[in-house]
Formats: C-alpha cells, sequence, structure tokens
C-alpha cells in the first residue's frame, strides 16, 4: 500500500483536475481531449488497439531481444579485449547519437515497405547502447581480490567472466535493461511515423489525428502506454527471479 497507494492517488487526482479544466473551461479537443472522451473511444476500439499494441509490441519485443543480446555480448567481449573495447566503445556511442527521426527513413528506404525489418532493426540499436555500457560498466567493477582469487586457481578467462564477472554486472545489466525496455516501445512507435505497414500504434496515432480524431488518437496513446508498462513490468519480474542470495566464492568455485 505504501508503495502503490501515493502514486494511485495522484493519479487520479491529476485525471479529476484533467476532466475539470477541459469541461469547465472548455478547451477544444484537438489542444487536449478529456480524460473521458479518450476512455469512450479506447473501450468502442479496443479490439483495434489490442492489434495494433500487438504489432508494435512484437516489433519491440524482437528489437529488444536482439539488441540485449547484441549488447551483453559486446559488453563482455570488450571488458575482455582491450582491441575489441577500443571498437565497439566509438561505435556504439556513434549509433546512440543517431537520431531515430533520421534514422527510421533511412532504414525504410533500404528495406521493403511491406516488411517490419526496418523497424526491429531501429529497436535493435536503440536498446543496444543502454545495455552496452550497463553491461560493460558492471563488468569491470568486479572487486579486484576476487578475480586475483579466481587468476590463482588457474580459472580461465570465460570461468572469470561466468562465475565472477557476469553475477556482479547482474544489477548494471538490469538498470540498462530497465531503461530500454520503455525506450524500445517508444523506437518501434516512432518507427512507424515514416511510412511501411500501417497496423501499429504509431501509424495509427498519425492517422486518427490526420483525421481530426484527437480522443481516438489519445486512445491510441493509452494504448502504447500499457504496452510500454508491460515491457518494464517484465523486466522487473525478471529482476526479481533471477536475484538470488550471494554464495560464498569458494563455493561457486568448487
Amino acid at each position: 500500500m505504501k508503495t502503490w497507494l501515493p502514486p494511485l492517488l495522484v493519479g487520479v487526482i491529476a485525471l479529476v483536475l484533467w476532466q475539470v479544466l477541459t469541461v469547465v473551461a472548455g478547451v477544444p479537443s484537438f489542444l487536449l481531449p478529456a480524460p473521458s472522451a479518450i476512455a469512450t473511444q479506447f473501450v468502442e476500439n479496443a479490439g483495434r488497439i489490442f492489434d495494433a499494441s500487438l504489432a508494435t509490441g512484437t516489433n519491440a519485443l524482437i528489437g529488444f531481444v536482439a539488441g540485449t543480446v547484441l549488447g551483453l555480448v559486446a559488453a563482455v567481449m570488450a571488458v575482455r579485449f582491450n582491441v575489441i573495447d577500443g571498437l565497439l566503445t566509438p561505435l556504439a556511442a556513434a549509433a546512440a547519437a543517431v537520431p531515430i527521426v533520421a534514422l527510421a527513413p533511412l532504414l525504410n528506404s533500404m528495406y521493403s515497405t511491406t516488411t517490419e525489418t526496418p523497424r526491429r532493426l531501429v529497436v535493435t540499436i536503440v536498446v543496444f547502447f543502454p545495455v552496452f555500457v550497463s553491461t560493460a560498466r558492471g563488468l569491470r567493477q568486479v572487486p579486484k581480490v576476487q578475480a586475483d582469487l579466481m587468476t590463482s586457481y588457474a580459472a580461465s578467462g570465460w570461468q572469470i567472466t561466468r562465475t565472477v564477472r557476469l553475477p556482479a554486472a547482474l544489477p548494471h545489466l538490469f538498470t540498462g535493461l530497465r531503461i530500454a525496455a520503455p525506450g524500445a516501445v517508444i523506437a518501434a512507435i516512432i518507427a512507424e511515423y515514416f511510412g511501411g505497414l500501417q497496423n501499429g500504434l504509431g501509424s495509427r496515432i498519425t492517422s486518427a489525428a490526420a483525421n481530426t480524431a484527437y480522443p481516438r488518437a489519445w486512445a491510441y496513446v493509452v494504448g502504447a502506454m500499457c504496452v510500454g508498462l508491460v515491457f518494464l513490468a517484465a523486466v522487473l519480474l525478471l529482476e526479481q527471479l533471477l536475484r538470488r542470495p550471494r554464495t560464498p566464492l569458494l563455493s561457486t568455485i568448487r
């Protein structure tokens, strides 16, 4: 209750004030639709919102998994080999500096407009950087005494990484995943603004706004928020499942 009640109350108060403001002040719907109008459109278009959320969520999930795997592997390789670190770190920073609005049209022109590949690639690139940076930082912050102890037991580089570095880097990895999870959904939606299949939340939002159906557009925005929350909740659940009591290093070696 102490965790969920305060934000719940703040959300309810904000919605009530929003409803009162739009009704009493007569705010036009193209500026800010009332929550009641958005809720009505959400209920009436629940099936379409679900289908669009499924399409966008699938692209975000595939890109999220691909970016996570690539970021994790790249971080392990960068920590073990200085040459790879010198090559990957600048490339990762350069990829993070490219805006989605510039990347999505370029990838759409490279691939067919009837495929989801450009959107998944955009999500992969967006997810890669926070996972790579967070995991690499965690892998490097292993206490030197533990690494030295493993070396004294003639452990190989992979054994040190598997038994010492990766477990110690899990909090940093999940920090990156918590950042990347909603970012994957945002990237997938923005990528849909630049053409391609008209089956996702981004294309439905732009289509509704172009037809001046602003409450319906906001209903699709609510659907996008739900997808982002699902991704974040999945990461938090996975983090809880992977938490385990710390075991002594010697027993881990045995």
